[in-house]
Parts: structure tokens; C-alpha cells; sequence
């Protein structure tokens, strides 16, 4: 797809500000696109917006649809009147700078749900109409949703594979029963998916009124233990005890001598073929009705992925496997005509890592846009990252969510990268951050992007993920005072000199 020449941040809503733990979609989203917008940059790049599981990564949901509850601004409750001020009188001592998932997640959940429980017991007639259209328009991901929910809790949250045989095989009396008894339940996940996408929509129009858009981001897999798996069976490498067979990952290489083993399930690429890719073309149909463009997550795996054996202890014994390739993508470009009239995919190919002909061929057939991470450039000229070898059908970046901050790149990087950086962009190096920044805004790549890490020159301390290490991650948070007149202005300044306003 042609992009216009644009800039924006990558901050995922988590990192926002706010006084309940967590970044949420009320006022301190509405104030970051306000400040997007008067600082003349135009895109918001986020991560996977689902619910939260494993790590409490984005990238690791318990669905491919649904939105995740620990985002809902509670002060949007209270405006809607399904929360009172003394609702939020007792609760934990945050971190200023950090998202303490584990004092979060049940504090929240039972606030969340006592805005349940007084909608229920005196529902507005607005909001009950609201609610019945939004289960309808969506039942064909949320009611399975809501049930495989309701079920996990049931069963002390643990992974639908260990469920009785019955619910696993979705037998016809088991969920019949499960609905009857888990009533409430399934009620309670329902509205929760409500909240999100009522307030999401908020947000996206308010962005949309101040001529920003966003950027949304979907992984190639999915999670396991996942209302997507757990529904849709059939579609993935599942034995008769529906455990995965093969699991996803990639393969050993200078940065990962084992190399890395995600585990996720694979698809049954020739079963989604038969149906005309349905369920992946309800995935993209969906969520494009949340955000403007995706972010395709390693999309070299649509050519060709790392086909891993179940159980193995590293990514190192595996195989490649042959990938949908065209075939998916004719089919999405169809769907997309038909329900949109568009012709082109809003998309960019992460197509970061060991990238072959074929992967190539892929993105070049739909002219979507590859990433350039700036960090990965400083081992010599012919580093195809470093902004001279750019082309104009790309997205820049200083380095992303699983990267180090400028800052602190620099602050560790090998002295001969850090002496060519120094060189390659001729400066001293006390601001580097904003260097990096410079260099990509000044590139001819149609979007230029950098994390809100780096427009703050913060460092390791704010990484946003360390990928293959359990714990810590996805916790980075801004302060209230971040969002400067003084920033915004510099900002705007660059935008205009590099013609990206």
C-alpha cells in the first residue's frame, strides 16, 4: 500500500499515565493524542491490544479479538455511572514508573467487577441497547470467548488442555451445561468486552477528529491456551489429547545459538485453505475495525516458518515448512474489496531476521512496507539498515519494543559500533537518542518512527521487553509531567524540517 511520508510514537497504552497501576483508555489517552497531534506527528503505533495471559505479554492473548479489560479507564466508569468515587478509595501504592502486574490484575478485575454488578442490578436503558448490539455484531468470536473465559475461571484459571474431556472437545451437552451454569459468568466477560471497545472507539474517533492514526499489531500465532485454539481445534497441529504436535519458533543463529523457542501452535494451513481462510480473514476484518494499519509480526512465517516437535527443549531440531504465501493474501485482498471497497492492504511486514527470496517476493507483490531498525545498522556502510540504504517503501524505527533504548544501546553497544554511529551521523554522541531520531526522520522512509523511550532519551531502565527472559517485561510506564510543551515543540520542529508534518 502508498503510504504518505508521516512520523509518530510507538507507546503502547499500558505505558500511559494514570493513577490506577496500569495505562488505561480515558484521559491520558485522549491527552497523548492531543499531543500527537500539536506536535505535528500523525501515527500511534500500539502492541497486540488483547487480553493479557502468560508474562502478560501482548503477544501471548487469550484471544485474537478481544480487547483487554486491564486497559478500561475506570474514570470513564464514573462518568458512565457504573462506578463511584468511594469504589476507588482503597487501593494498593503503585509504582510511579512500573505496571506491578501482580497487585493489578485481582484489584482490577474486582473493580471491574463491581461496575458489573451494579449495571446488572440497575442497568441504563442506553447502555443495555448498547450492550445487546455490540453482543450481536460480535457473537461470532465473543460468545466462544466469553465461555472459554467464564470456563477458566471455573477451573481455577488454568489452561483449557486440562479441562475434562468433554469441555475440550467442545462436546454439544458439555457446553450446553456450561452455559447454564456459568450464566453470570459469561454475562460478566460479555460486558467487560463491551467496556473495552466502547471506550476503544472513544479514543480511536477522538485520534481520527485530530487527524492521527493508528497503527495496530498482530502476531503471526496465536497463544495455546486461547478461545482460538480452544474453539477452532481443527485449525491447528493438536493430537488426540489436543496438545500441540509442533510448536512455532525460529531457528538457531549469531544472536540465539539454541535459537528461540516460542511455542505456540501451528496451523493447519491446508485445513484454512478448504475454507477460504475464513477465520484469518473475521481476524483481519475485525480488527481493522480498531485500527488503521497493522503490523503483520514476523511475517516471513506467511512464506515459510520454523516447524518445531512438540517438547523439544530448544528451538535448534526443526524443520522448514512451506507457508501460505499468496493464497492467504489473495484471499484477504478479496475480503477486504468486498467489505470495504479497498484494494490495498493497510499493512507492513515485520520482516526483521533471516529473510529469503521468497519472503521478499511476498511484500514486494503487495507493496507492503518492510522495517528498518536504526540499532541494527552500526557494523558498516553496506548495513542494509542504515538510512542511505533506504528505500521509500519502508517504516524506520530507533528500535522497537524488543529492543534496548537508544540510550541504552549506546550506553552498552561494542566500541567499534558505537565509534561508526558516532561517525556515520557526525556527532558527539551526549544526545543520542535524539541523533537516531534525527537520522531516521531525515531518511526518505515513508513512516518514521521511534518508542516514547527514546523522545524521552531514558534508559534500560525503561526497556519495554528483554525477549527469552521471564519477568519484567512490559512494565514501563511515563510520568504525568513527560508530555512537555518543550517536548512537543521539538518534536513539531523536526517534523516540519524533515517534511513529516
Amino acid at each position: 500500500m502508498t503510504f504518505p511520508r508521516l512520523s509518530g510514537i510507538l507507546l503502547h497504552p499500558t505505558s500511559l499515565p494514570g493513577p490506577h497501576g496500569i495505562g488505561e483508555l480515558g484521559p491520558s489517552a485522549h491527552k497523548f493524542i492531543d499531543f500527537l497531534a500539536e506536535s505535528e506527528s500523525h501515527l500511534w503505533q500500539v502492541l497486540p491490544l488483547g487480553p493479557t495471559g502468560y508474562g502478560d505479554s501482548p503477544y501471548q492473548s487469550f484471544s485474537a479479538f478481544a480487547g483487554n479489560p486491564y486497559l478500561i479507564s475506570l474514570d470513564e466508569l464514573i462518568v458512565d455511572g457504573l462506578l463511584i468515587p468511594e469504589d476507588l478509595e482503597v487501593m494498593p501504592d503503585w509504582p510511579s514508573d512500573r505496571v506491578d502486574y501482580g497487585a493489578l490484575i485481582q484489584w482490577k478485575l474486582s473493580v471491574l467487577e463491581c461496575a458489573f454488578n451494579r449495571f446488572t442490578a440497575n442497568p441504563s436503558s442506553e447502555l443495555q441497547t448498547a450492550l445487546t448490539k455490540f453482543s450481536a455484531e460480535n457473537a461470532a468470536w465473543l460468545d466462544d470467548f466469553a465461555l472459554f473465559m467464564a470456563m477458566k475461571e471455573a477451573h481455577g484459571g488454568g489452561a483449557w488442555g486440562g479441562w475434562p474431556e468433554p469441555l475440550r472437545k467442545r462436546e454439544v451437552g458439555a457446553l450446553a451445561l456450561a452455559r447454564a451454569t456459568c450464566r453470570d459468568q459469561i454475562a460478566r466477560f460479555t460486558f467487560y468486552q463491551f467496556l473495552f471497545y466502547r471506550q476503544w472507539v472513544a479514543v480511536r474517533a477522538h485520534a481520527h477528529q485530530r487527524g492521527i492514526q493508528i497503527i495496530g499489531d498482530i502476531p503471526i500465532f496465536v497463544a495455546y491456551d486461547s478461545a482460538d485454539v480452544w474453539s477452532h481445534p481443527e485449525l491447528f497441529y493438536l493430537d488426540e489429547q489436543d496438545k500441540p504436535t509442533v510448536v512455532a519458533g525460529v531457528p538457531p543463529d549469531l544472536f540465539s545459538p539454541t535459537g528461540q523457542l516460542w511455542g505456540n501452535p501451528l496451523y493447519k494451513w491446508e485445513v484454512h485453505k478448504i475454507d477460504g481462510y475464513i477465520w484469518w480473514r473475521e481476524r483481519l476484518r475485525t480488527t481493522l475495525k480498531v485500527v488503521d494499519i497493522l503490523r503483520l509480526d514476523h511475517f516471513r512465517g506467511f512464506a515459510g516458518y520454523w516447524e518445531i516437535p512438540a517438547g523439544s527443549p530448544t528451538a535448534e531440531t526443526g524443520r522448514w515448512a512451506p507457508g501460505p504465501g499468496a493464497d492467504l493474501f489473495d484471499a484477504l485482498v478479496a475480503d477486504l474489496r468486498q467489505t470495504t471497497g479497498k484494494f490495498e492492504l493497510p499493512l507492513i511486514a515485520e520482516d526483521l531476521g533471516v529473510i529469503t527470496a521468497d519472503v521478499v517476493e511476498l511484500s514486494e507483490r503487495y507493496h507492503l512496507p518492510g522495517m528498518k531498525i536504526l540499532q541494527f545498522g552500526f557494523s558498516g556502510p553496506d548495513n542494509p539498515f542504515l538510512p542511505h540504504n533506504y528505500i521509500p517503501n519502508c517504516v524506520a524505527y530507533t528500535g522497537t519494543h524488543d529492543n534496548d533504548t537508544a540510550r541504552g544501546w549506546f550506553e552498552t553497544a561494542p566500541e567499534d559500533e558505537k565509534n561508526f554511529a558516532l561517525r556515520y551521523m557526525n556527532v558527539e554522541g551526549s544526545h543520542f537518542s535524539w541523533d537516531l531520531i534525527r537520522a531516521i526522520w531525515a531518511s526518505v522512509a515513508v513512516f518514521a518512527i521511534a518508542p516514547m523511550q527514546d523522545l524521552l532519551d531514558l534508559g534500560t531502565e525503561a526497556r519495554m521487553n528483554f525477549p527469552g527472559k521471564l519477568g519484567g517485561n512490559w512494565e514501563w510506564r511515563m510520568a504525568e509531567d513527560d508530555l512537555s510543551d518543550e517536548l512537543g515543540k521539538k518534536l513539531r520542529a523536526l517534523n516540519y524540517l524533515y517534511r513529516r508534518s
